[in-house]
Parts: structure tokens; C-alpha cells; sequence
């Protein structure tokens, strides 16, 4: 179930996400017959179903709830070169990998053209909700310091990269429609920089040189925001010579980098070189994103879930800056939107998207287990964890559909995509 839409349509971006959450138990039901149907005659379904009709009672009697390690002997056999159809009836274009941020090593999971169809969706409906909450974000830019990550080539030819380098390496990303609600002061050129280094600093010289027009800062982490206010600290004063001389430091050698930081740099400008230079040498940096970005609206990262911890650090950089956790999103699938992203930090919640995958809850004990509980509680952060049960439970537990959560229990949840 494919649906798409417009950023720069706010009326009809809020109408389609009331729509999808009125009608999310009916949605559901549509994503799982979807599923089944695309993939009930792959080799790992159809050893579980055989000749049983294909309907969502089979499927919740005859497919247990697994962990990775369950699916991971199908992963390797597809980087090894075997058909997309022992898991997928649809074309594996690559594998991602997961970022280690929930525990563990991280995982490969397969992935289609699809599913990059899926997340643009998401990005883009996060648009006029933002815009339901903070006026005038067309007017000017975005400050989102991005960044890609090493890839590998497995035997089969497939690529194993991580979900956001994917995403941004992808034509969804490159090729995406201009919309006046998602101007970033960061050139493509300079987010897809494999040097993270030279990545970093060209992306904070854009957002300098265009501090003006700055109106929201972020990265997808709160770790990958501290880095950059961090990196900002060692290398501010030969960002503020870059400026002054209308010249790029000779070590930024990738091509792509230079010429597109060189389009926005164009002229010397000492007038700015001595404002940063200025707030920059203020022996404390308490408050220095809105010193340096005055128009700034808000700061989006995700601090809920493990990046919980760097709340304080945030706010003393952020001089009261509202932190907005917008995505709830990881490697296996992308799941749902914060709908009040001004609520504190400690109030986010994360409403799931029912045509994003088919989403499964395992109820969890508060009090029964302390590892347990905490498990479920995440919920409120990046999770790159598929849920799972041990042979006997596998044939006494039910789970929960999305429909049917109660409020002020615990879960922990458990996802079925289109490719696994």
C-alpha cells in the first residue's frame, strides 16, 4: 500500500495522516493481506503456511515471532548470491545495516526500491505537521548536518550500507522534488562527502555563511549534534579565516565539497568572520547555536531512548531551544511521527504510521522483569531490535494488534515488512 505525499500540501498532508490513523485497524488488515500475498510463496513463508489458505488467522497461528538470528541464515544465503524469493517476492536491491544504537552487532536487513518509497512518505508528512506547530518555515533554511557512512560489497554484488546512507545516496533523496519547506544550507555534494571529516567542516561553513537564513538546526542523533558543536570548537577559528578570505583550507580536497561550498562562499565577508570570531571567543559557549543562529526555531534531534543522556548538554549549547524529536524510525522499518513535537523531551510519544509495515505487540510486565520492562519502555527512541520469543512461548503467546494497545500498558513491539 503505496501512498504519497505533497510536503508543500499542508491542508491534505493533515487530512491524509488523520486518515491513516482513523482508518488504522482496516490499514493493518491491508498491509498484512499485501504481505502475504506478495510473499506467500516465498521459501520461508511457505514453510510455515504449506497449502493452508493465506489469510491473517494462518498467518498469526503458523508464523512464530522470531529474532534476528532466526533470519539471519535466509540474509547470508541472499549476500551469497542466492534469489531474492527465498525470503522476498520483490527484488532485494540491497542490504542495510543496522547502527548498533539499541545493543548488539549490528544486523543486516533486506531492503527494495519500495521501502525507499516508504520513508520519502514519511519525510514528507513530517512537513505540514511541523508546519501545524511552528509558523514560517518556508522562509528560510534548514541547518541538518548529515552525513553518509562506509559501504561493502557482499558476493552477491548486493550493497550493505547503513539505512540513512542508503536513503541519502538513493534518487528519492537526490532527485526529490524542490519543496520550500525542506531547504538545506548543506549542499548535497557536501552530505555525500565519504570523508566525514571534510564532510563536517564544509557542511558548518555553509551553515555559517548562511547563518541568516537559518531557522531550524539538527542531525538525526543528539551524539551527532554534540559532535558537531564539538568540532565546531576545534576548527571555528580557521572556519572564521575561510570567511574573511572568501577561500576554502586547502585540505578540503574532494571536488564535489569544494565547488559547492565555493557557490555559496563567492566573496570575502569580514563582517561575519568577526561576529563568529567574536561569540566563538566568549570563554563560555553557553547558548551558542541561537548566538550564532539567531532565527533558530528549534533544534531537531532524536533524544529520546538512549540519547536520552545528552539532554543538559543540548540545552546549555542551545541557549532554551525547544529539542524536537520528530522520527521514530530504524533499520528493519521506518515507524511513525511525533504529531506534538513541541511537547518536552520527557513527553514524546510517537504515533505509528499503519501503511508503513505490520505492526505486532508483545505485552510486557511492568514489575515482572526489570530487563523487560526497560525493553518495552523503549518505544521512545531508535530501536534497531526485532522481538522475540522462545519455542514454547511461541505457541502460548498471542500478540496484540495496533488497533488494540491500551493505554498505560507496555509492549514491546514486533514488525512484519515486505521483505521479512
Amino acid at each position: 500500500m503505496l501512498l504519497t505525499c505533497d510536503p508543500n500540501d499542508g491542508e491534505g498532508g493533515i487530512k491524509l495522516l488523520d486518515e491513516l490513523t482513523t482508518n488504522a485497524k482496516q490499514i493493518q488488515q491491508q498491509i498484512l493481506e499485501s504481505i502475504l500475498q506478495q510473499n506467500g510463496e516465498t521459501e520461508y513463508l511457505g514453510k510455515f503456511l504449506g497449502d493452508h489458505v493465506i489469510n491473517k488467522d494462518t498467518f498469526k497461528n503458523k508464523v512464530p515471532v522470531v529474532n534476528y538470528e532466526d533470519i539471519k541464515p535466509y540474509i547470508e544465503r541472499l549476500a551469497n548470491g542466492e534469489p531474492s524469493n527465498i525470503i522476498c517476492s520483490q527484488t532485494i536491491t540491497e542490504l542495510l545495516t543496522s547502527s548498533g544504537t539499541s545493543g548488539g552487532q549490528p544486523k543486516m536487513m533486506p531492503t527494495t526500491s519500495e521501502d525507499l518509497d516508504r520513508k520519502t512518505f514519511m519525510y514528507n508528512i513530517l512537513v505540514p505537521v511541523m508546519n501545524k506547530y511552528v509558523d514560517g518555515l518556508d522562509q528560510g533554511k534548514g541547518m541538518y548536518l548529515l552525513f553518509i557512512k562506509p559501504e561493502i560489497s557482499t558476493p552477491s554484488g548486493l550493497v550493505a550500507r547503513p539505512v540513512l546512507t542508503s536513503y541519502y545516496k538513493s534518487s528519492n533523496f537526490r532527485n526529490r522534488a524542490f519543496s520550500r519547506y525542506s531547504v538545506y544550507t548543506s549542499p548535497d555534494e557536501t552530505i555525500l562527502c565519504s570523508d566525514n571529516k571534510q564532510s563536517m567542516y564544509c557542511q558548518l561553513l555553509c551553515g555559517l555563511i548562511q547563518r541568516d537564513e537559518v531557522l531550524r538546526v539538527g542531525a538525526v542523533f543528539a551524539s551527532a549534534f554534540l559532535r558537531a558543536i564539538k568540532f565546531l570548537e576545534d576548527f571555528w577559528q580557521e572556519l572564521c579565516s575561510n570567511i574573511r578570505t572568501g577561500n576554502v583550507s586547502t585540505w578540503i580536497t574532494d571536488r564535489g565539497c569544494r565547488t559547492a561550498v565555493m557557490s555559496i562562499l563567492r566573496q570575502p565577508n569580514e563582517e561575519l568572520a568577526d561576529y563568529i570570531e567574536k561569540e566563538c571567543g566568549k570563554k563560555s559557549w553557553d547558548g551558542i547555536v541561537k548566538r550564532l543562529w539567531p532565527r533558530t526555531k528549534y533544534i531537531d534531534v532524536i533524544v529520546t531512548g538512549s540519547m536520552a543522556q545528552y539532554i543538559p548538554t543540548l540545552d546549555f549549547y542551545s541557549g532554551g531551544l525547544p529539542l524536537l524529536s520528530t522520527m521514530y524510525a530504524s533499520s528493519e522499518s521506518y515507524f511513525g511521527i511525533n504529531v506534538n513535537p513541541l511537547n518536552k523531551s520527557s513527553d514524546v510519544s510517537y504515533t505509528l504510521l499503519p501503511n508503513m509495515a505490520y505492526f505486532e505487540f508483545i505485552p510486557v510486565e511492568k514489575n515482572h522483569d526489570e530487563e523487560e520492562a526497560s525493553q518495552g519502555l523503549q518505544c521512545n527512541g531508535l530501536s534497531d531490535k526485532i522481538c522475540s520469543l522462545g519455542e514454547e512461548e511461541q505457541q502460548v503467546m498471542e500478540t496484540v494488534d495496533l488497533a488494540d494497545v491500551k493505554v498505560g500498558h507496555y509492549y514491546e513491539i514486533v514488525v512484519t515488512t515486505f521483505t521479512g
